[in-house]
């Protein structure tokens, strides 16, 4: 299976980079209280010149009480043969930058997201890329 490992976000291929912009919903996995994994739809976003990716939660949901405890996560989207999973670590962010910065890429590749004054942003720090042969090509 194809690893795009260090990250280095200025040599993302371009595949892998597009890919990550196509509006596609993706997996997050969480570790939960017992350590089993707790996977939910969410929308993710690469964000190269941050070097990290975000997603946007509500301040109680599972995927932040989980990450609070552990931050270890995956993230993964499919589109039919094509795939890629991104592994590392989430931070929960309550600043009012961190979550616009969130918002703003969560807009350019899904929606301009309604208001939520519970809302935080996840900020993922990714340690390796894996994808399909297609995702990956010339990593």
């Amino acid at each position: 299976m194809p690893a795009w490992q260090p990250v280095v976000w200025h040599e993302l291929p371009p595949t892998l980079a597009s890919f990550w912009t196509e509006r596609h919903l993706c997996v997050l996995s969480t570790l939960g209280p017992r350590g089993a994994p707790h996977a939910v739809p969410v929308g993710a976003i690469l964000d190269p010149d941050e070097e990290c990716a975000w997603i946007i939660t509500r301040r109680g949901s599972q995927k932040v009480v989980n990450l609070l405890r552990d931050p270890r996560l995956s993230v993964t989207q499919v589109d039919g043969a094509r795939w890629s999973s991104l592994t590392g670590t989430g931070d929960v962010r309550h600043d009012a930058a961190s979550i616009a910065r969130a918002c703003d890429r969560y807009a350019s590749r899904y929606r301009l997201p309604s208001p939520n004054p519970e809302r935080v942003a996840i900020r993922i720090t990714v340690d390796r890329i894996l994808g399909s042969a297609q995702v990956l090509a010339g990593a």
